[in-house]
């Protein structure tokens, strides 16, 4: 029985990518039979490469994750606030902060 479902999901999901792709494809020859120009395959593409971005925001929400569990320890030891309540918000506050960090770098980073 689990091995029909496994079966039936990755059928699935197989059937999904190559319905797009061949689509895709059929698409494309058709403009092309057309005549129309080739550069329209390419809007809204970036131009440079999307793994430093993916890199330089992963980098900030790690920091930002990191120096939450640190402040977080620190007001736990200090101070008489509640464990269950201190941890999760000052992650959760300080992954936001790197995201937006992160966010803001990139697109300086992508101006320049």
């Amino acid at each position: 029985m689990e091995v029909a479902i496994l079966a039936i999901i990755f059928g699935s999901i197989f059937g999904v990518f190559y319905l797009y792709f061949s689509s895709r494809n059929k698409e494309r020859l058709a403009l092309i039979e057309k005549g129309a120009d080739a550069s329209i395959f390419n809007i809204g593409k970036r131009t440079g490469s999307s793994w430093k971005v993916i890199v330089l925001n992963l980098a900030f929400l790690l920091m930002g994750i990191g120096l939450g569990v640190f402040i977080a320890n620190l007001l736990v030891t200090y101070t008489t606030l509640d464990d269950d309540a201190v941890y999760p918000s000052m992650i959760f506050l300080m992954a936001g902060i790197g995201l937006y960090v992160g966010y803001t770098q990139t697109r300086k980073s992508l101006e320049e």
